[in-house]
């Protein structure tokens, strides 16, 4: 097993002598420190939101890392307030602006802006990470967003031509028998996307011959049923990639051990925080991820709550590498509705059972309100074929889940299931999550 490539990428970028003796965890730190300082003073300087936001604060209080939990946090409704007020350049340095829509249905969107330096950041970090299993020659299928330069399907082609493979840029899959077509024809060797459209096409495709041998799975968490699933099928190597576009796309990837995310520790200072207190949690622990930009120069953020809930493993990875690994990401803060009295679910309760069931394809829940109860409504894309069988195995599957069966005894819910039969079938492209429509939809009869 070989260490992974973000090691010696970050040495070289900290400024870490070649040839010299291993790279150390003091080393990295001494270099982020450095950095963060440099980042707090050009915000303060020359950010309008920050010169307000961290008034009275500034590079000089920053001694050891953990300084930095005596400056505030920036939180999504700051950006949305007004994104221009975050810049640190001119509006004629941005390259290029990232609307996020608002996952509600009101209020402002999200306006993420990069320089030319900013999107080369991301590149280079591509390019790296994707070096833990592609090579030259290699073909590399990308199922992200690729129809607008500077997008990052577009920044991965880069990426990886710098390794000498050829990116294919397709964006989210809408036809999976045409982008099942293209697999075989340009004899893919590896793709990129969400988890549901890479178990669709492994599913769908299950027949044919492919020469797939490794799949990067990132834009939502990854159930450990679509990884076993892709295995079984292609028989190819499973990476998850974390990561969202306030980081500038990329926060980390698995190496070959499989056993967490390496950060990109010399562009992002990673904490976990207590998400009701705020204050940071011991080492291992779980908590709500918030990062800080280290090198980032057109649109800084400092201390950024993403809102994604996990924790850094205290072991060392398998690989051997000094950098710190974080558990795969499951769950959001926001992620989660209540059910009955006490419990709680989410989508990645009911991923786990529902992906491991043959056949099933993709699927979504709704929660609403009925006269006196709650329904929990399951809609299944399936594949032709076996849809009674289907229907009965998937209701076992959700009501085995804790919280669902403890609602069901208590008489505070009831579980439906519909089948819809794989027609101009399109897959799930990003973040799934479960719509409670309890509050803004009518009562159900």
């Amino acid at each position: 097993m070989k260490i992974t490539p973000l090691e010696s990428w970050i040495a070289r970028k900290i400024g870490y002598p070649a040839g010299g003796p291993p790279l150390t965890r003091q080393a990295i730190e001494t270099r982020q420190l450095e950095r963060l300082r440099e980042t707090v003073g050009l915000a303060a300087k020359k950010s309008a939101f920050y010169r307000i936001h961290l008034k009275g604060l500034d590079e000089d209080k920053l001694s050891r890392l953990e300084d930095m939990a005596d400056l505030p946090f920036t939180a999504a409704e700051d950006i949305r307030r007004n994104p221009l007020e975050f810049l640190c350049v001119s509006r004629g340095e941005i390259n290029r602006v990232v609307t996020l829509p608002t996952s509600g249905t009101t209020g402002d969107p999200k306006r993420i802006y990069f320089t030319q330096d900013d999107r080369e950041l991301t590149i280079d970090f591509f390019s790296h990470g994707m070096s833990t299993f592609t090579g030259p020659g290699d073909k590399v299928l990308i199922l992200l967003p690729a129809e607008r330069p500077g997008s990052v399907g577009k920044l991965l082609v880069e990426g990886l031509g710098r390794l000498g493979a050829v990116g294919i840029p397709h964006g989210p899959i809408k036809d999976p028998w045409s982008t099942l077509d293209l697999i075989a024809r340009e004899r893919v060797d590896t793709l990129v996307g969400a988890p549901v459209q890479a178990l669709s096409l492994a599913r769908l495709g299950a027949s044919r011959e492919t020469a797939v041998r490794n799949a990067l799975l990132t834009t939502d968490h990854v159930p450990e049923a679509i990884t076993a699933e892709l295995r079984n099928i292609w028989g190819c190597e499973v990476f998850n990639h974390y990561g969202m576009t306030e980081m500038g796309y990329g926060g980390g990837v698995e190496c070959e051990a499989h056993f967490g995310y390496h950060m990109r520790e010399a562009d992002l200072f990673f904490e976990i925080i207590d998400p009701d207190t705020g204050t940071p949690v011991e080492e291992g622990k779980p908590g709500e991820i918030v990062f800080t930009t280290l090198t980032r120069r057109g649109m800084p953020l400092i201390r950024y709550r993403t809102g994604d809930l996990g924790r850094f493993i205290p072991r060392r990875c398998p690989c051997g590498t000094v950098l710190k690994t974080m558990e795969r990401v499951k769950l959001r803060l926001e992620g989660s509705v209540e059910l009955g009295s006490r419990g709680t679910l989410s989508m990645a309760d009911l991923d786990e059972p529902l992906f491991g069931l043959p056949g099933l394809l993709d699927f979504s829940a709704v929660l609403t309100r009925e006269t006196d109860r709650d329904r929990l409504h399951i809609e299944i894309q399936a594949m032709e074929g076996g849809s009674e069988q289907l229907a009965e195995s998937a209701r076992s599957a959700i009501e085995a889940a804790a919280a669902v069966r403890a609602a069901i005894r208590e008489g505070a819910l009831r579980v439906s299931i519909a089948i819809r039969l794989e027609r101009q079938f399109t897959p799930s492209p990003g973040k799934r999550r479960i719509a409670d429509q309890r509050r803004t939809g009518a009562q159900q009869k």
